[in-house]
């Protein structure tokens, strides 16, 4: 072969090296392009559903959404890897100070995702004044340590035994009232202490949560965008929740709070409360627990709760639809344990703010049948002694 020849062909696979780099680039670009529109598309669609929605009422204020009047008793409790929590604790106290209820189980209030113990105010307002009611802080949220530890569903119930441990007295029960990733945690800690469960706890009320594929389940993106759209959704939902970016403060941001947490008839006075709570949330803890959930399966601790339970949804929540709430009632009710399932009409995702005198009345209902639960069981105790 002469050297021309040789050159020839140096010079064709050049060529042809050049044009598979170029092919490979310009499909990249597609590609990225491709996905680009698809989530782009998804979005906008979201965001035009915010604002396409009706507006929330203006009728004033909600009495319950104050600050509570009287100043609780706070505490920092630590974690099994030396987190501090903040934990609050209103109502009577052990110290004999205040005699009413004290001898009742205590309410202890887990809150969701990207809220804090102001969450709980319209039922800590409706409570305190006869009940020992314990709220706080998760991780990252509120006045509580993040921690270094890269946040899991498992830490979530370490850190509610730890609460336990420190606010429920040797002898006492506990009512528990877990709201979103709240009644997560409630699973999470009963998967890891069955044995606690029917001794340390009377009842459990499981609000606006799941079990398992939280992030499969959502119904935060329209129905009506274009097929295309449909592989890029997960990828989505994983940037809305896992992206730790500030959230932009706008004179409309509210409006996509009132679109992905509460339902379409809300109040005004409930979604700036919201609103205001969901920004308050660090983008890191926000991030860092949006894709803890990602990977969310509670289900045994689910199975685990052997006590009364009751499971609250409503109709209109995005982000944990009523299929969750009919899975995990099916679970309770084939083992026993289902006290009942309620299902709000036109409530979203923050249900026991969006629907609070309602709520209240079912938390009466379930600390009513924990009275008479405690009062049958000392009965025999007390027909033995007066024998």
């Amino acid at each position: 072969m002469t050297t021309r020849q040789n050159r020839k062909q140096k010079v064709a696979r050049s060529a042809g090296r050049r044009m598979a780099t170029t092919a490979s680039g310009a499909a990249a670009a597609v590609g990225v392009g491709i996905v680009a529109v698809g989530m782009g598309t998804i979005f906008a669609g979201m965001v035009r559903a915010a604002f396409r929605a009706e507006r929330a009422v203006d009728d004033g204020p909600d009495d319950l959404l104050t600050v509570p009047a009287d100043e609780p008793r706070r505490s920092r409790v630590q974690t099994v890897d030396g987190a501090h929590l903040n934990v609050e604790q209103y109502g009577p106290s052990d110290d004999g100070s205040v005699d009413s209820g004290s001898d009742d189980d205590i309410v202890v209030m887990v809150h969701g995702w990207t809220c804090n113990i102001a969450y709980w105010y319209p039922q800590i307002n409706h409570l305190a004044s006869t009940r020992q009611v314990v709220a706080y802080d998760q991780r990252g949220h509120g006045g509580s340590d993040l921690g270094r530890a890269r946040p899991t569903i498992a830490m979530l119930g370490q850190d509610l035994d730890a609460v336990l441990s420190e606010v429920v007295p040797e002898g006492r029960r506990a009512v528990l009232v877990g709201h979103s990733m709240g009644g997560m945690t409630i699973m999470s800690w009963a998967a890891q202490h069955p044995e606690k469960v029917g001794t340390l706890v009377s009842e459990v009320v499981l609000t606006s949560t799941a079990a398992k594929a939280v992030m499969q389940n959502h119904l935060l993106i329209p129905v009506d965008l274009p097929r295309y759209t449909k592989p890029f959704e997960a990828t989505v939902g994983k940037l809305v929740t896992s992206v730790p970016l500030p959230l932009p403060r706008t004179n409309r941001g509210s409006w996509l709070s009132h679109y992905i947490a509460l339902g379409p008839n809300a109040r005004k006075a409930h979604v700036d409360f919201v609103d205001e709570m969901i920004m308050a949330c660090p983008p890191r803890s926000r991030a860092g627990w949006g894709s803890a959930m990602g990977k969310l399966d509670v289900t045994a601790g689910l199975e685990a709760l052997s006590v009364p339970t009751t499971v609250v949804v409503g109709t209109d929540d995005r982000l944990t639809p009523p299929v969750h709430a009919q899975q995990m009632a099916d679970v309770l009710r084939r083992n026993g344990n289902l006290r009942d399932l309620v299902i709000l009409d036109g409530i979203g995702h923050m249900s026991s703010i969006e629907a609070d005198v309602r709520y209240n009345e079912l938390l009466d209902g379930v600390l009513a049948d924990t009275r008479r639960s405690d009062d049958a069981l000392s009965s025999p105790a007390t027909s033995t002694a007066n024998s």
